[in-house]
């Protein structure tokens, strides 16, 4: 697997350092991107992680935008303005920015889970409840129809 999946729930040392994952580490060094690249979720209260496969998809959906636009200007600052790009210790050990911990909630604990070309650092009561309504979702578009091509994704219009 070349994405990341999973979810794992790690706590904040006393130096304000929190280790990645391995498995999310492994797939950063197959991406071949040095640390991490990071940013507050523009659809969640979560942090944004990941490395060039993220970066590429970044890019990908702001060339959708004309240059020098106000739209792509509002995104370029939510995907890079606000960023950072953070380095693992030896041990694979981040440590978050003040925004990024203020942004999420983060305190003691962080849950890092996959997304495939990204993860997201949540706060773990708020991941839960992130979770449970995705469940939700994901319950309702199979009970009420899916627009095609989508429903085979999440079980139903399979042959």
């Amino acid at each position: 697997m070349n994405g990341f999946v999973s979810r794992t729930t790690n706590r904040i040392d006393r130096k304000g350092r929190v280790s990645v994952p391995a498995a999310f580490r492994q797939v950063l060094s197959r991406d071949g991107f040095e640390g991490l690249y990071c940013y507050p979720s523009i659809d969640m209260m979560a942090v944004d992680a990941g490395g060039n496969a993220l970066l590429s998809e970044i890019e990908k959906r702001l060339s959708h935008f004309e240059p020098f636009t106000e739209d792509h200007d509002y995104l370029s600052t939510a995907f890079y303005g606000l960023s950072d790009r953070l380095t693992m210790d030896a041990e694979g050990r981040i440590s978050l920015t003040p925004a990024l911990i203020e942004y999420a909630g983060i305190a003691e604990e962080v849950t890092f889970v996959g997304q495939g070309y990204k993860f997201q650092i949540w706060e773990p009561s708020r991941y839960l409840e992130h979770e449970a309504e995705a469940r939700r979702r994901v319950m309702a578009l199979r009970k009420g129809g899916l627009r095609p091509g989508v429903a085979s994704v999440v079980g139903e219009g399979s042959a």
